[in-house]
């Protein structure tokens, strides 16, 4: 349990600290599916990158439900080739949504119904700060049935994060290779493009 008052084995939909539930735009139905939590370090491999492009564009394909903050330059190219599927997609801002200009690329996705926005963050706080991050991170934990770590920085607030998430016994998963030896080390499961995760 963190400060926000709920935790990472926690379900849709935890409250916030502020308003008791998460704001939300969007079909919330899509928050009931099998979802898997992306999360990856600002700075990324190129070898990195090249997998998780490549994954992708297979959950895409086999339409598993993604959800993530999408803010590392990796998390944003993920969630391009997402959108250009078919499957339900997860927004989580750091930030509240009240007044969040909607990009045009995710227009079409919501008017479809597979797209949520959600945040746990209280009208009026619109400047995300690194405590907002965490705490949309976590919320975005909790409402994962998986979690999936692309990369994380040795020492970096993402593998400090993967340890947090370990702990509460969530499932947690990160690609193969010899990048991603300290999460491995940590008790993420590494997997290749054939490990075939949940879907819808």
């Amino acid at each position: 349990m963190n400060s926000s008052g709920w935790s990472i084995t926690g379900s849709f939909p935890p409250p916030s600290a502020a308003t008791g539930q998460p704001a939300f735009v969007g079909n919330r139905n899509v928050a009931g599916t099998h979802s898997l939590a992306l999360f990856c370090s600002v700075k990324c491999p190129g070898k990195v990158i090249l997998q998780a492009y490549d994954l992708a564009v297979k959950l895409r394909d086999r339409g598993v439900t993604v959800i993530g903050g999408f803010h590392s330059p990796m998390e944003k190219e993920f969630l391009s080739i997402l959108l250009r599927g078919s499957q339900p997609v997860i927004v989580c801002p750091a930030r509240s949504i009240e007044k969040m200009r909607i990009p045009p690329e995710w227009t079409k996705p919501l008017n479809d119904g597979r797209l949520l926005i959600v945040s746990p963050f209280k009208a009026g706080e619109r400047r995300p700060t690194v405590q907002m991050a965490l705490e949309r991170n976590r919320f975005v934990a909790s409402l994962a049935s998986q979690v999936l770590i692309a990369y994380a920085e040795p020492s970096g607030k993402t593998e400090q994060f993967c340890g947090e998430v370990l702990a509460s016994g969530k499932p947690v998963f990160t690609l193969e290779n010899e990048y991603n030896r300290n999460l491995i080390e940590m008790g993420a499961v590494a997997v290749g493009m054939e490990y075939e995760f949940g879907g819808r």
